[in-house]
Formats: C-alpha cells, sequence, structure tokens
C-alpha cells in the first residue's frame, strides 16, 4: 500500500509531518493493506489567508483492488484533528465495504 501526501499552499508539508501520517495510515489501515493499493491524503486550509475555525480540511482517498475509489472527508480546526477523525471514518468505511463483499 502506497501512502502519498499533498497540502495545498496554506499548508506545510514538511518531513517530519509526512512520516507520521504516512505512519498513522499504516497502523489505521493495516489489516485492509492487501486489499488497498494506495492512499492519498489531502490537507487543505480552506479558508486561505482569512481567521476562522474549522477550516482546515483533511480528504482522504483510498484505492481498492479492482474497485472505485473510496474517499472521506473532515475540517477541523487544526490539520491533526481533521486527519484523525477523516481516518477514523475510513476506516469504518472500508470495514463496512470488504464486509459487504463477503457477503456476496
Amino acid at each position: 500500500m502506497k501512502v502519498q501526501i499533498n497540502t495545498d499552499k496554506h499548508i506545510e508539508g514538511h518531513a517530519r509531518l509526512e512520516a507520521y501520517f504516512s505512519t498513522e495510515i499504516e497502523k489505521s489501515l493495516s489489516r485492509f493493506e492487501s486489499k488497498i493499493t494506495r492512499i492519498e491524503v489531502h490537507l487543505g486550509d480552506v479558508n486561505g489567508d482569512k481567521a476562522g475555525g474549522n477550516d482546515k480540511r483533511c480528504l482522504i482517498e483510498a484505492r481498492p483492488v479492482n474497485m472505485q475509489p473510496i474517499v472521506v472527508t473532515d475540517t477541523a480546526d487544526s490539520v491533526e484533528k481533521a486527519f484523525h477523525v477523516a481516518i477514523d471514518k475510513m476506516r469504518k468505511t472500508l470495514t463496512t465495504t470488504f464486509e459487504k463483499q463477503k457477503t456476496h
């Protein structure tokens, strides 16, 4: 499972941030590793330079093998909070998706 982290021009994307998020993704989604080819994380600031609450956005896209991409998103007042809620949503969505696949 390849992990790719993308940031917009308002979010500083340094090596430590990428390493942390990659590690968290691998821990959270490790049980799906054989079923997913790639995970893309898009981090951004919805308001840009303007101030405001809940303006940090995290969009996570999973590419399951032989399936359409699955996308979840969350906004929060920090990138870390948005990421953790989004990764939790992705874990739940993938669990449901793969369990439905087993029954068919």
